[in-house]
């Protein structure tokens, strides 16, 4: 890959005592999803909590973009261009959708076409603008937070788990709004569980076992492979 968004060498991570990431090495192309899979307690959300600086890298280099941003801040990191959607959503839920949306836009009023734009990919978001945000439902809040990410231009969203607990009808709705911000060239880093989900979005996939990148290729290449399926994951064609 000659020119990935994003790069991480040799990242360890640490959590307290634990040793979670154990070098991984990863590159995220440029205008694509890429898939991070594996089973669950591998290492997925510590990676992209440590891509964001939740979590600060012991050793190892994070590239976005060509710069190193190891070191750099959370805020700084979001300010690049980088957006995360956290798997426990993130909202607040006393306030409005749309006083949770006004929080997002860090860098100033949000901006009347993107607000358009969101509405067009989430209507709920429009019926429910001035609710308070507890009062949505689960798939509803998940669309506020995925919202939320998108507030400002975004260059690479990592997004943790997305369809998890869904209905059918809202992981539609959420692959749908997904696929036209890779249309609009964002490049797009996504922790999914569904199976499914994964082989109808991603482009690209890396496979995670115990702190490490253990595969990287086509998400098609994966998806249509039944040995090297079972091998990684401990998946059979039927599950998948």
């Amino acid at each position: 890959m000659s020119d990935p968004i994003l790069r991480l060498e040799g990242v360890h991570t640490d959590i307290a005592q634990y040793h979670i990431l154990h070098g991984v090495d990863l590159d995220v192309p440029r205008g694509a999803v890429t898939m991070l899979l594996g089973r669950n307690g591998v290492g997925k959300t510590t990676t992209l909590r440590t891509i964001i600086g939740h979590w600060t890298a012991r050793a190892g280099r994070i590239a976005f973009d060509g710069a190193d941003i190891t070191a750099m801040r959370t805020s700084d990191r979001a300010r690049a261009g980088i957006g995360y959607v956290p798997e426990d959503m993130g909202i607040f839920s006393d306030l409005t959708v749309e006083e949770n949306m006004t929080l997002a836009a860090v860098s100033g009023p949000l901006d009347p076409v993107r607000r358009d734009r969101i509405f067009a990919a989430f209507p709920p978001l429009r019926t429910f603008w001035r609710s308070a945000a507890g009062t949505l439902s689960g798939g509803q809040k998940q669309m506020l937070s995925i919202a939320r990410a998108m507030a400002e231009e975004r260059r690479l969203y990592l997004i943790d788990e997305p369809t998890k607990g869904l209905a059918p009808a809202i992981v539609s709705t959420m692959a749908g709004a997904l696929r036209d911000l890779k249309t609009e060239g964002a490049s797009i880093l996504l922790v999914e569980q569904n199976f499914a989900v994964a082989k109808a979005l991603g482009d690209h996939a890396a496979v995670m076992d115990d702190g490490r990148i253990i595969w990287s290729g086509p998400m098609q290449t994966l998806a249509t492979d039944a040995a090297l399926l079972e091998r990684l994951m401990g998946l059979s064609m039927e599950q998948a």
